[in-house]
């Protein structure tokens, strides 16, 4: 759902540039990084493109943004000492500004380059030189951000009215990144983006419902008179839950609270965070206060939930060990399943998701003990039991359990993921005394991430 922006607010767009950027050869990381700290400054990052290290692209790329009306656009790449490096000279040609050599630039990146020059002897000191020139040539007029690699960075503001301030910004992004602050601190950027305004960035997650309920939900709010255009609200779905993020200014921060009320009191058991928190957050949050310790015994999921587990800093305070559990023979003397309990039911099977979350607790002492058990292919599986049937307990030296059986869609990687979110959500549920997720709810939530991901 898109939102009204104010018709005073202050744009940005970003242009990355690199040909291997542009066939995928590299991953673009800058882009969103730039977008999140526009955002935090109150400037509204409109547009990222992409263009290789062709000039005619790059120039073409400026002058649209610029027609677009932006205020600031902030380049990343293409200012090393290489002929396909042209970002700088491009930029001047679209500021309309001569190119100059920056004597002081070309001792600094001078001094920069010796280290390289007595570690490789063999290296041409003539070629070295141009290349040092090159990346010293700037626009007449620009403010020269010190390097942090070779590259310089640049602010270069409009020669009239009629031109955005741009900011010539390296590719790597741990040059891109402690540059960016220089670039703030300056006063072409500062009258770049004055007038900005305060944006709030607000996330609401939910498990275990479709997209299109909570599409439906916000049509409904707004025909009952909540007025929505005064916010930006994008729903998206990872790892399986969904998280409805919206940005708003200062005036609209009422509008928002009626959202937030209007949504909890349609989705009361789905809605399990109104601040932002995640739910590995949340779990970790409960364990550590509460002292409780938690150990895994898993098959299907391969060791991801133990991983899962551990990413925050601090874990292993809670977070006792894992035991990954194939075979039966694994299974029986690795995490004490009962061989008779799998002879009966099978290795997938609540009854051993049960036994195994069980011996997890006991071998490593642990209070609470996870058990997960399935198929997650692409061979093996049957008619009662195919590909994506995974059984999940998590049990309490305290006598509760939840324990449930679901299908999860995918293949094996898109399996194992969805697995250690729902046994999360398992978790958050035993430790916050809110019941058991209904089979029906962990359907609802896997149904969609089977329709896409992010």
């Amino acid at each position: 759902m898109s939102a009204a922006r104010s018709s005073d607010a202050v744009r940005a767009g970003i242009l990355i540039t690199g040909t291997e950027v542009l066939t995928g050869i590299i991953s673009d990381r800058n882009g969103p990084w730039l977008s999140q700290r526009l955002r935090e400054i109150g400037v509204d990052a409109s547009m990222i493109q992409v263009v290789g290290d062709r000039p005619d692209d790059l120039l073409a790329a400026l002058r649209f943004m610029a027609a677009e009306g932006m205020a600031l656009i902030v380049t990343s790449g293409g200012l090393g000492p290489t002929a396909d490096d042209l970002t700088t000279e491009v930029v001047a040609r679209f500021t309309g500004r001569e190119m100059l050599l920056d004597a002081r630039l070309e001792s600094r990146i001078a001094e920069i380059l010796k280290p390289l020059m007595s570690r490789w002897p063999n290296l041409d000191p003539d070629a070295i030189l141009a290349s040092n020139r090159k990346q010293a040539l700037i626009p007449r007029g620009s403010t020269v951000l010190d390097p942090i690699g070779t590259a310089p960075g640049l602010v270069v503001p409009p020669l009239s009215g009629t031109r955005p301030t741009v900011v010539v910004l390296p590719g790597p992004p741990k040059e891109l990144q402690p540059m960016w602050e220089m670039a703030r601190r300056t006063e072409a950027f500062g009258a770049a983006v004055a007038g900005a305004t305060t944006y709030t960035n607000s996330i609401l997650r939910l498990f275990g419902i479709p997209e299109s309920e909570i599409a439906e939900t916000l049509r409904v709010a707004e025909s009952e008179g909540i007025p929505l255009e005064q916010l930006e609200i994008t729903t998206c779905l990872r790892r399986g839950e969904i998280e409805v993020a919206t940005r708003y200014e200062p005036p609209a921060e009422g509008v928002y609270r009626e959202l937030v009320e209007f949504i909890a009191r349609r989705h009361p058991d789905t809605l399990f965070s109104r601040d932002g928190s995640t739910v590995d957050e949340q779990v970790a949050s409960v364990l550590v206060g509460s002292g409780r310790t938690v150990a895994v015994a898993e098959s299907e999921s391969g060791g991801l939930m133990s991983g899962r587990l551990t990413e925050r800093p601090g874990s292993s305070a809670y977070f006792l060990g894992g035991v990954v559990v194939y075979s039966n023979e694994a299974k029986i003397a690795s995490a004490d399943v009962d061989p008779e309990l799998i002879g009966r039911f099978g290795a997938v099977s609540t009854e051993v998701a049960e036994a195994l979350a069980d011996g997890a607790a006991s071998r490593f002492g642990a209070s609470i003990g996870i058990g997960i058990t399935g198929v997650a292919g692409p061979d093996g599986g049957s008619d009662e039991k195919p590909v994506g049937f995974v059984c999940f307990s998590v049990s309490a030296s305290d006598g509760n359990r939840i324990t449930r059986s679901t299908r999860l869609p995918g293949g094996r990687s898109d399996v194992r993921e969805r697995s250690t979110t729902v046994a999360m959500h398992l978790l958050r549920r035993l430790l916050s005394g809110e019941g058991s997720i209904a089979a029906s709810e962990i359907r609802a939530g896997v149904r969609a991430a089977g329709r896409r991901s992010s």
